[in-house]
């Protein structure tokens, strides 16, 4: 075996690394120098950046899962719209209500015709859809409910903004406030939208 070169018995070991240039010592030292001031102030600020620098992470993280889970969100609230019955009054008490709302404008009562439809909207939505509705309940959470179809909740907005004008502002309601409401009620209840 010891005529065999291809073993080595002996412990040579590998020379050490030549040291580095005298110029490479010159950088390093005069890089130290130039960046102590920085590390200084990084120091002395490291328990507020550290505090900052976990809220970027957090504010990113949350960023990161809003680009990721927005198409879904998206896709499950589309699928929930139109999960929702396309509901609509009876005809026959639409049109009873329209003529009973229509006779309180022709004697220019605008403000309590508008009243009407409201209020009949509602005790129609609390005949439909009783879960819907609590005794506290305003017009303006009527109108922004998602059980109802998007031609009910534009509708019902016309017609609530309109009273809410006349009873909350004072404002006594004209004939182009009753025009407005009504045609939306009209829309919704007799043209299907």
């Amino acid at each position: 075996m010891r005529g065999d070169g291809d073993i080595q018995f002996s412990a040579a070991f590998a020379k050490p690394p030549d040291p580095p240039p005298e110029w490479w010592g010159d950088v390093t030292r005069w890089l130290g120098e130039a960046l102590e001031p920085l590390a200084r102030a990084l120091a002395w600020a490291w328990p507020w950046l550290s505090k900052l620098l976990l809220v970027a992470l957090a504010i990113g993280v949350v960023a990161l899962l809003w680009v990721i889970l927005a198409p879904y969100i998206a896709d499950w609230r589309e699928r929930r719209a139109a999960a929702v019955p396309d509901w609509a009054p009876d005809q026959a008490l639409a049109r009873a209500l329209l003529e009973d709302a229509d006779r309180l404008a022709a004697e220019g009562r605008f403000d309590e015709a508008a009243h009407l439809l409201l209020y009949r909207s509602i005790e129609d939505i609390a005949a439909t859809r009783p879960d819907l509705l609590r005794p506290s309940t305003t017009a303006r959470e009527i109108g922004a409910f998602e059980a109802l179809s998007q031609r009910a909740r534009q509708a019902f907005g016309v017609i609530a903004g309109h009273v809410e004008a006349s009873v909350f502002a004072r404002r006594p309601l004209d004939r182009n406030a009753w025009d407005s409401s009504r045609e939306a009620y009209r829309a919704f209840a007799l043209d299907g939208g």
